[in-house]
């Protein structure tokens, strides 16, 4: 039986730098990021995201992020795989848990989860199994 975990993240730290400038192309950059959670996803998350900014401001991720804490009673980590995308002023991204990822008592989760962010905090929904 699937179950749904609701938080907020909050970013505490954002570390952009570009990779790879051409004149009349996107800019590619490299974001290290870490954030909080509260909710029912208790812990810490450490990001990386792939950038591409188009000059009308909008922009394409991608990242890795290796979740530490809780998720719900169990405890462990696990690492949700981003895509997503940034347009007026919004981010919004899916997630999905990789497949082998889970530690401790979170061995075996699988699931997806969705956000859209506005700022430095933004809800979380994460919908998941244990095996």
């Amino acid at each position: 039986m699937s179950k749904r975990a609701t938080a907020t993240f909050e970013v505490a730290s954002w570390d952009e730098q570009p990779f790879s400038e051409v004149d009349g192309g996107p800019r590619l950059t490299r974001a290290t990021v870490t954030k909080s959670f509260h909710g029912d996803i208790e812990g810490e998350g450490t990001l990386e995201y792939l950038m591409v900014h188009r000059d009308d401001g909008s922009a394409n991720f991608v990242g890795l992020e290796r979740v530490i804490g809780r998720l719900g009673d169990r405890s462990g980590s696990f690492v949700l795989q981003h895509t997503g995308t940034f347009e007026g002023g919004t981010a919004k991204a899916t997630c999905v848990v990789v497949p082998g990822s889970g530690t401790g008592d979170l061995d075996g989760l699988r699931g997806e989860a969705s956000f859209a962010a506005q700022g430095r905090q933004a809800p979380i929904t994460l919908d998941y199994d244990l095996e």
